[in-house]
């Protein structure tokens, strides 16, 4: 079965509300190709590897976490991004792109998708006052070290993650937001939790855990945020009975 390309990209529209979000680069349909999709592929990030699996996939259309035409990069379409562009269009494939919509959703999104892998209870927003907040905190299942909660983390997304322990606080409360958000350490810490959980981490994100007394995991941006994109390619495959397929194209950072 096949549904118009305009379908599809205003049911991800309505799922992910785009509109909302001042975001880094534009969301939804970033590259138009043929007009209808039986086959959806979903990935993390919209990598030429990605475009060349779709393509022997035979699929029709790409939804992606990251995208392309970020803020003050060259837009310019040559080079790296113009050889991604032209597989694209020569393809006939189109590619969906959602980055902070898809990283929100309360059920769908990469946040909430993590905390489901990692058995954590959702309780609010890393921005509390926000509509629509990027990150998370909440509660673990049950009470662990920060080496026990670090365990089951690798576990989770089968890789090894770095853990800055700050002394011998029981983890018993965490926040959390995938993807390179070391920088919401701080939002963290005020929010009163043990740990603060994201994917990527900067020199002086150490510094700031310890003076802020809170353990600290970076456990990959591409590992935390596996999960939002298959989510949301197929919550919208089973609505408009289409076929999708998730295609993890392997990324140590």
């Amino acid at each position: 079965m096949s549904v118009p390309l305009s379908l599809l990209v205003a049911e991800a529209n309505r799922l992910l509300q785009p509109e909302n979000f001042q975001d880094y680069c534009p969301n939804g349909l970033q590259v138009e190709g043929r007009q209808t999709v039986g086959k959806l592929v979903s990935g993390v990030t919209a990598s030429l590897a990605l475009i060349d699996a779709a393509i022997e996939r035979e699929a029709d259309a790409i939804l992606v976490h990251h995208g392309y035409f970020w803020r003050g990069e060259d837009p310019c379409i040559s080079g790296m991004k113009g050889q991604r562009i032209r597989r694209l269009l020569q393809a006939d494939i189109s590619l969906l792109a959602y980055h902070l919509p898809l990283d929100a959703h309360p059920t769908l999104g990469n946040n909430a998708q993590l905390a489901e892998r990692l058995g954590l209870l959702v309780e609010g927003g890393l921005q509390p006052e926000a509509t629509f907040p990027i990150g998370n905190y909440g509660r673990c299942a049950r009470t662990l070290s920060a080496a026990e909660f670090a365990g089951q983390v690798e576990k989770s997304l089968g890789r090894k993650v770095l853990l800055e322990e700050v002394g011998d606080r029981p983890i018993e409360r965490v926040a959390w937001c995938t993807g390179g958000a070391q920088g919401y350490l701080t939002q963290a810490a005020v929010l009163g939790v043990d740990c603060y959980l994201t994917g990527e981490v900067s020199e002086q994100t150490i510094h700031e855990a310890r003076e802020l007394g809170l353990h600290f995991i970076a456990a990959g941006h591409h590992a935390t945020e596996r999960y939002g994109a298959p989510a949301v390619a197929g919550q919208l495959a089973a609505d408009l009975g289409i076929e999708h397929e998730f295609i993890d194209i392997d990324n140590p950072a």
